[in-house]
């Protein structure tokens, strides 16, 4: 028997399942599952609901309140979005108000009509309601809505007011403006093997696309370190496109089983949520460089079409043919994310590691330099390490003309180690002719300008540094580069400004705390830079103004800095 009411009708189906499913169909199911009978089932019981029926992907739901409704929509949705899960799902849902035909087993009318076009306009983890719930609810919840006018929805006569529900949070990161040039930030890659050992392989893909993509000068690449700040979180990807200041967004999927990879991949225009490309790679992994580089020139062809071939050539440069190599080359990357001593010198051995299998590897070669190096900047230095770094950084000089990594190693370590400031400065400009978008080129650029006593050209790279990476734990290498850039060029306050950052982002990295001790020296802060020497002492008991920093600065500039040191307290 058919009856008429009034009812709050919930439509939910899950985003991109059809493409989840094909990645992997058991996963999908199984998750899809869990969710729906542990968190959703449970909301809509609690907030007097029913489901009414299931629909593939998806479910629609009566509530006797519009109240309830919305609630229990912001209920499981802000759960959903908690799951940390790969690759995780996320559900689309509207909410309208409405006279229905009930039967038993199914409900009808526009009003159940309205609820699905609703569904099928919101943003994945999302919540649109009609005007007549809005105005029911209004005043009535904690939650935000934003107005997105009238909506032409299919097969309904009238124009339906729609708005965004979004659960009241603490305010977001300001948005930052465009470029005036196509921007691009690669989130990481979900690892679908379902083998936590295979994250290094996911996530050393994404560098090679970011650097792909980097090499490419007409693009603006958001670096790897911000990008990576977003690993493991649901997100949304307007809200990403707005706090890092790009207008797209790529992400994906890797798959790696039985000597096979499947790369699945999506750009989105962070503006609109509109998908520009989406598309799918398979191949054996002996044919893994050829499958970066088919995603990075449909990504590149999908943002300006009119971009030269040789531009696009110019981000397939393929490191090495031995994946051997390569895998303890990505693995020695995951390791040196730590910043640790132990990670430090654990990433060092894989590298001697792939050296052993593929002497002509750069990038391996390029890569321990700054192992070195950053035993050197820590204190960790054991005989014989500079004059290693200095080897290997000269190797790199001569075989990298045409590689912007090594380039960079080679410029920051014969400046730093070997005090050969001029050909680093020759040889970092060259990596940045190669590679323009790269946050660690001109971060390192930055640092040598400020060793050959030249501040302002080291402000400008370190400033646009910053801009590349605003998010990344190594944004406070530009923020320390900026604090002693200034602090050369007697700015004091804008040196107390960066040095303070630079120390609060990393507490326990040496360089910083030395621009923040002679900082608060020239400010005639004594007291404080004499305690901050103390501290530093405690943490590196060995530190002597006599060996560290080694070749680092010459000229009157420099010898102000170190008797700003001095007069601190810091032994000589």
């Amino acid at each position: 028997m058919t009856t008429r009411r009034l009812a709050a009708i919930m439509a939910a189906d899950i985003a991109g399942y059809s493409r989840l499913m094909h990645a992997d169909e058991e996963a999908t199911h199984a998750r899809s599952t869990r969710l729906m009978t542990g968190v959703i089932e449970p909301a809509i019981a609690s907030h007097d609901g029913r489901i009414v029926k299931h629909t593939g992907d998806g479910f629609l739901a009566e509530f006797g309140s519009a109240v309830e409704a919305v609630k229990c929509a912001l209920q499981f949705q802000t759960e959903i979005a908690a799951n940390t899960e790969v690759d995780p799902i996320r559900f689309r849902v509207g909410v309208h108000l409405g006279d229905v035909m009930v039967e038993p087993t199914d409900i009808f009318g526009d009003g159940v009509n309205i609820a699905a076009r609703l569904e099928s306009l919101a943003d994945p983890g999302g919540i649109l309601v009609s005007g007549t719930v809005h105005e029911t609810v209004r005043g009535r919840l904690s939650c935000d809505f934003e107005d997105l006018g009238e909506q032409l929805l299919k097969n309904i006569a009238r124009p339906v007011r729609a708005y965004r529900a979004v659960a009241a949070t603490a305010p977001s990161r300001p948005a930052l403006a465009l470029p005036d040039r196509p921007s691009i930030a690669v989130l990481p890659f979900q690892n679908m093997s379902g083998d936590p050992e295979q994250e290094y392989f996911a996530d050393g893909m994404v560098d090679e696309i970011i650097t792909a993509l980097s090499r490419v000068g007409w693009f603006f690449v958001i670096s790897r370190n911000s990008s990576f700040t977003y690993k493991g979180r649901t997100v949304d990807i307007k809200q990403v496109g707005r706090e890092l200041g790009v207008r797209y967004v790529l992400e994906g999927s890797i798959l790696k089983a039985t000597g096979r990879v499947r790369i699945t991949g999506q750009l989105i225009d962070a503006t609109t949520g509109r998908h520009v490309w989406a598309d799918r790679f398979d191949g054996d992994l002996t044919d893994v460089f050829e499958l970066q580089d088919r995603v990075t020139e449909s990504v590149v062809g999908a943002i300006e079409p009119s971009l030269l071939t040789a531009e696009i050539k110019r981000a397939q440069t393929k490191p090495t043919e031995s994946r051997d190599a390569y895998d303890l080359y990505l693995r020695a990357v995951g390791e040196f994310c730590s910043s640790k001593r132990a990670g430090n010198d654990t990433g060092m051995a894989f590298l001697r590691q792939a050296l052993s299998i593929d002497p002509s590897f750069t990038p391996a070669k390029a890569t321990l330099v700054f192992g070195y190096v950053n035993r050197v900047a820590q204190g960790w230095a054991e005989p014989g390490d500079t004059e290693a770094a200095i080897a290997w950084a000269r190797e790199c000089a001569i075989e990298g003309r045409d590689d912007p990594a090594a380039l960079r190693a080679a410029g920051h370590a014969l400046t730093l180690l070997a005090g050969e400031a001029d050909r680093g400065i020759v040889l970092l400009q060259r990596a940045m002719h190669l590679n323009p978008n790269s946050a660690t080129i001109l971060q390192s650029a930055g640092i040598v300008y400020c060793a050959a006593g030249q501040p302002e050209p080291a402000i400008d790279c370190l400033s646009r540094a910053l801009r590349l990476d605003p998010l990344g734990p190594e944004a406070n290498w530009a923020l320390a580069g900026l604090g002693l850039a200034h602090l050369l060029m007697g700015c004091v306050p804008e040196a107390l400004d960066y040095t303070e950052r630079a120390v609060h982002a990393r507490p326990d990295w040496l360089p910083p705390l030395r621009h923040r001790i002679a900082a608060l020296m020239h400010a005639g802060r004594v007291e404080e830079a004499q305690a901050a020497a103390q501290r530093l002492l405690a943490a590196h008991p060995a530190f002597r103004l006599s060996t560290y920093p080694g070749k680092f600065g010459h000229g009157s500039m420099w010898a102000s800095y170190r008797s700003a040191l001095r007069d601190a307290g810091l032994p000589e």
